[in-house]
């Protein structure tokens, strides 16, 4: 019986110090991975909070530009009706230089 015993303690100490090192093992792995997790969940939130300050400015940028654009469509407008104005002023004039030298 002392021999059962003995091997029955043995297995007994390796089962229960088997299972405090299982469970520090996977108590440290559960840590890591909250660990991780957090990081990833910080990052995810730093990016997106650059992505929109990018997308805000972006946005702003292209409300001037339009500005700018519609501002120098209207000034090619008024320049090109300048220059078809002076393109008939111009011909109406050579044509009277043309009368006068004929004459």
């Amino acid at each position: 019986m002392g021999q059962e015993s003995f091997w029955t303690v043995l297995i007994t100490a390796i089962t229960v110090l088997g299972s405090a090192s299982a469970w520090r093992f996977y108590e440290k792995r559960a840590y890591r991975k909250e660990k991780d997790d957090d990081f990833i969940r910080h990052d995810c939130r730093d990016r997106i909070a650059k992505l929109e300050a990018i997308l805000i400015e972006n946005s702003e940028e292209k409300d001037s530009m339009r500005k700018t654009i519609l501002e120098l469509t209207e000034k090619v407008a008024k320049l090109t009706v300048n220059v078809e104005y002076l393109q008939k002023e111009n011909a109406e004039l050579m044509s009277a230089m043309i009368r006068r030298a004929g004459n």
